[in-house]
């Protein structure tokens, strides 16, 4: 770990864009100014940005980086090589690998292997069960970024379905509660409507029928219901629907809110029209649904009502999506493609790349409370990004990152690429390269609920 100075680099941070030198020092960032000079007794790599953008590392609330149990698909070695490379610095990963994190030695587990293997800084979210509330209770909110609660399909024992147990979790945990939403009793009777009419061979386009805009506002509803009755720290993840957006404030600041939500890259980018072409490659739980909800996603994200932006990155082998519908399992890699894929966006005219930033970065460090990480500030962690706006790149398979070796994104060009990430301050990818294999840190947390 040395010293780098960032030279004429256009700052993106806190709603500003703006010209200036960073220093990193150790793991921190030493100073931000319109201007650093370094005497010549001091051992400093200069780096010139010759005005590429400066970004905070993203945040990434939601990946499955499927260890241990599922290391054939990934592992937290090459989907953390992926998030670094795709600008994500840190990241929260889910409970349903294999075993199902459902009890502390469980726990620590995984929390051994993100030190041992990690590149990028790394928690990971204790699982709820419909039968393990004591084991949760003892979650310590400071060291763990929050309870996944499965409230539609799982792997393993982690769909909480049970009405008694819901309650229990909302009323007694006083740790941030993250839920998957889909309400499994109306997703039951749209796979037998479909068998009814197709048999075994359902089409890829019916997953959005199957897994409805009923069944994701059913149990959205019913999450946002309990919160407010028991005054939970809810969040709700990847958000699918325009009507399920109607649940969330936009009235009062993040630092303030009960109830937030996270959209994700893949349900602000495609539609059910694209079910035609990519089939089981865009199959995702909740479903890409359909132009309209993608829009009102977008309305949702852009007005706060929406408040962070993440991945959903859930790796499955190329012969496992290879399945008809019923056996194709559902979720794809995006931790390299989804910066880039925003930026895209940004280029159009869509979001600010101040508001990519916000939602990416800031956003979440504000709403997990994450301790100094998430903002370009002086005395935080050295997890930085620099984006270069004028090196288009395609996506082959060659240059993906992720075990699994494919990507949804496969044949698309973009017009900005990450040319460096900084976690800590070790520079770890640079020129499409992992090139130092440091290890990430143990996020901490500020809670003050």
């Amino acid at each position: 770990m040395g010293q780098y100075l960032l030279k004429n680099a256009n700052i993106v941070n806190e709603g500003k864009v703006f010209s200036g030198d960073l220093l990193i020092k150790g793991s921190r960032i030493e100073k931000i100014a319109d201007s650093i000079e370094i005497s010549g007794q001091q051992k400093v790599e200069v780096i010139d940005l010759k005005g590429k953008y400066l970004i905070p590392g993203l945040i990434d609330d939601q990946v499955h980086f499927r260890e241990p149990g599922l290391t054939h698909k990934g592992n937290i070695f090459s989907e953390s090589r992926s998030a670094v490379a795709g600008g994500i610095t840190s990241f929260m990963e889910m409970p349903n690998t294999v075993p199902n994190a459902l009890d502390q030695d469980l726990l620590a587990d995984k929390y051994h292997i993100g030190a041992k293997d990690s590149l990028a800084n790394y928690s990971f979210y204790m699982g709820a069960s419909n039968d393990n509330i004591e084991e949760v209770l003892k979650t310590d909110k400071s060291q763990v970024c929050g309870v996944k609660v499965f409230m539609g399909s799982s792997t393993g024992n982690m769909l909480v379905d049970n009405e008694k147990t819901l309650r229990g979790i909302f009323s007694r945990i006083d740790s941030l509660i993250a839920t998957h939403c889909e309400d499994e009793a109306t997703i039951r009777l749209n796979i037998e409507k479909a068998k009814a009419q197709y048999g075994d061979q359902v089409p890829f386009d019916q997953h959005p029928i199957i897994r409805s805009e009923e069944a994701c506002y059913l149990s959205s509803s019913k999450a946002v219901s309990l919160a407010k009755e028991y005054e939970t720290r809810l969040h709700i993840l990847h958000i699918s629907t325009a009507k399920e957006c109607e649940l969330f404030d936009n009235s009062i600041p993040l630092q303030k809110k009960k109830i937030t939500a996270e959209a994700c890259t893949h349900h602000l980018w495609f539609s059910d029209q694209d079910y035609k072409n990519k089939g089981a490659f865009i199959k995702w739980n909740p479903a890409i649904k359909t132009a309209d909800d993608r829009d009102g996603i977008w309305n949702a994200l852009l007005t706060d009502k929406i408040d962070v932006l993440a991945t959903d990155h859930a790796p499955h082998t190329l012969t496992e999506k290879n399945n008809p519908y019923f056996k194709a399992p559902s979720g794809g890699p995006l931790a390299q493609h989804a910066l880039v894929s925003l930026l895209e966006f940004y280029k159009k005219g869509k979001i600010s790349i101040e508001k990519i930033v916000e939602k990416a970065c800031h956003n979440p460090a504000i709403l997990f409370q994450v301790k100094e990480r998430g903002f370009i500030r002086e005395g935080y962690m050295a997890d930085l990004v620099i984006i270069d706006p004028n090196k288009s790149w395609t996506v082959k398979k060659e240059n993906i990152l992720a075990k699994c070796g494919w990507s949804p994104f496969e044949g698309v060009t973009y017009s900005h690429s990450v040319d460096k990430t900084f976690v800590n301050g070790n520079l770890v990818y640079s020129n499409n390269q992992i090139i130092d294999k440091s290890r990430g840190q143990r996020l901490l947390f500020d809670r003050q609920y």
